[in-house]
Parts: structure tokens; sequence; C-alpha cells
């Protein structure tokens, strides 16, 4: 089963941002070919909806069967925290908020 990974307006933005464009667009390539699941909030998509059509066009090339969506935005400090406390009583690891560089282990 592929990882789970949430990317928020930013990681798809960066794959139309000189300075972010190689890993972000490299982390685009392995949930389109279903190495890794893209997870997505609603408040990223609606983010989304005033973006450049090329940023919007990001989402376009991955594959509906590998993408999930969450009802609640997840980079958020108080979630983070609530998600930790959790994840530690159910045995599972905490989370990770990771740069797509990081999260493709170039650093």
């Amino acid at each position: 089963m592929a990882s789970r990974i949430y990317a928020d307006t930013s990681v798809i933005g960066g794959c139309e941002d000189e300075e972010f464009r190689v890993h972000s667009r490299r982390l685009m390539d392995a949930f389109v070919r279903g190495d890794l699941r893209l997870v997505l909030s609603e408040l990223t998509l609606r983010e989304l909806e005033t973006a450049p059509a090329a940023v919007r066009g990001v989402l376009r090339t991955v594959p509906d069967g590998h993408v999930e969506f969450l009802r609640r935005h997840v980079v958020n400090l108080q979630r983070i925290h609530g998600y930790h406390d959790v994840n530690r009583r159910l045995g599972y690891p905490v989370l990770e908020i990771r740069s797509p560089r990081e999260v493709l282990g170039d650093e």
C-alpha cells in the first residue's frame, strides 16, 4: 500500500515556482504513478480555485484513484497536537510536516 502524503496549496503551487519546482514536480510524479497517495483537504481545494490555471492543472494530472480527500485542513498547530495525542494513544506514529524534498529523501 502506498504511503499517504498530505499536500497543501504550497506544495501544488511549488510545481510552478522556480525555487521549488524540481522537488514539487517529482513528488507530484510519485502521486501520478501511484507510488504515493495524495491526500488533500477541502480547504486546499478551495484555495486552488483562485490559483493560476497552471497550478490548478497540476492536480488534473493525478488519477482520481490516487487521491484521497479530507473534510478538514491538516496543517494547523492545534489539530496537529490533537492528531499526535490520538496517534500516541492508538500506537501510531506522530504526523510529520515535511517539504517535498524531504519526502523524496533528497535531504
